[in-house]
Order: C-alpha cells, then sequence, then structure tokens
C-alpha cells in the first residue's frame, strides 16, 4: 500500500492533468513508458469533475447470473473493508463477466459509497444514473454506460485487479481526468509536483519558439538540439 499523502500533496497531484502525470513518471525511470496508465476502453464519463485523485480499494463483480447460494459476499463486509484505505478512495471494479451487462453503479451506491469516503470508481464494467451521479459529483470512468443492475453482486475485494490493462492493488494511488486513468507509484507520488516543474521547464523553450511571431524552423531545431535528451 502507498504511503499515505498529506492534504497538500494530494492537493498538488488533483491540480495536474493525468498526462503531465504520466510525463512527470517518465521522470524517475522507474518504470517502462508504455504502462502504469489504463487503456483508452476506460473512458472518463463525467469529464466535467474534473481530477480525481485517491486510493484504490479494490473488488470483482459479475451481473450476468445470480451468485451461487452462500457465494455472495455480504455488503456490510465490504463496507468494513473499505474502511481499511485512507480517504479519499477509489473503488477499482473487475467486471468478471465476458460482456458488460449490469451496473455496480448508481444513484443508490454512489450514495453508500460517497459516504463511505469514496470519490468516484474505475471499472471495465458499467455505470449508469449519470444525472444523479454527475449531480453528487461521484466520478465514473468506465468501458460503458448501462441500463440495469442485473443481477450484480460481489466476488470477491481486497485483492490485486486488472483494468484497463493495469494491475491495481488496494492502496495504490490512482488518478484520472478527461483523458483516463493512470496509478502513481507510492514511492515518488509526493516528489510528483517538482518533477512536473522539470518537465514543464523542458518543454517550454519549444512551446515558446513555436509560438514566437519571427518563428523559423531553424530556430525550432536549435531549440530542439537543447532538449534532444528530453523527447
Amino acid at each position: 500500500m502507498a504511503e499515505k499523502l498529506s492534504t497538500q500533496e494530494l492537493d498538488a497531484l488533483r491540480n495536474i492533468t493525468t498526462p503531465t502525470i504520466a510525463n512527470a513518471i517518465e521522470v524517475f525511470n522507474i518504470r517502462p513508458r508504455n504502462v502504469g496508465f489504463m487503456t483508452p476502453d476506460i473512458r472518463c464519463i463525467l469529464p466535467e469533475l474534473g481530477v480525481m485523485v485517491g486510493y484504490a480499494v479494490t473488488c470483482t463483480i459479475r451481473a450476468d447470473q445470480p451468485a451461487a447460494p452462500g457465494r455472495e459476499v455480504s455488503r456490510p463486509d465490504w463496507w468494513d473493508y473499505i474502511a481499511t484505505i485512507p480517504e479519499p478512495r477509489v473503488v477499482v471494479v473487475q467486471d468478471l463477466d465476458r460482456q458488460p451487462i449490469g451496473s455496480m453503479w448508481g444513484e443508490v451506491n454512489g450514495s453508500i459509497h460517497k459516504a463511505l469516503g469514496c470519490i468516484g470508481t474505475v471499472t471495465d464494467g458499467g455505470v449508469r444514473d449519470l444525472d444523479e451521479v454527475r449531480a453528487m459529483g461521484f466520478y465514473y470512468f468506465a468501458s460503458c454506460v448501462l441500463v440495469s443492475h442485473a443481477y450484480v453482486h460481489i466476488v470477491d475485494f481486497g485483492h490485486p485487479v486488472k483494468i484497463g490493462g493495469v494491475v491495481v492493488k488496494p492502496g495504490d494511488i490512482i488518478h484520472g481526468d478527461q483523458h483516463g486513468v493512470s496509478d502513481i507509484p507510492g514511492d515518488i507520488a509526493a516528489q510528483i509536483p517538482e518533477a512536473v516543474a522539470k518537465v514543464e521547464a523542458r518543454e517550454r523553450p519549444i512551446i515558446d519558439a513555436c509560438r514566437a511571431p519571427d518563428f523559423t524552423v531553424e530556430k525550432l531545431k536549435a531549440v530542439w538540439d537543447q532538449v534532444r535528451g528530453y523527447a
């Protein structure tokens, strides 16, 4: 589990876009550049809510068939587990159905989980009740929008899940906005704003050169040579 960040550190991450987070993580050279962020099928459903940052609480669900007798996970047990992860919490849900058919998420479950200190969900399944959930400010990142909850039930919780190509462990720091979702390595999370400043310092000369009224290709080449190591 990632070390808990201070309120100020969380606020700093909340003021950074997810693509900028991805750029900053590259500075540390701790993972390949093609991992750690979710595939585009995990879409931001309510982009007007802005940036989401929180600690992952994980579970798996099914909805195509009722739970076998005695096999359904107790919702109160799930709620107790949620309390073991620091706030703010993001519910990361892997849908085990071959194709999503029933949503775990709507106005009722959104209200319950918001009361439990959760700010949103990331799921490769579906979501619904968009107007009601938008009004409560609960983030939705999902593969689709669905009509029904069908037979949705929790299969298991508190274990790593795989969503959008990323393995998410309980307590991981999840960052998402209109672009998508990234998992931030906990051991560098507090250093991300400083890394962002370094990236922006390297990018700024290129941007300024391109926007200058006296722009020329030769001037761009000169600036590019200065930052070639970054590119």
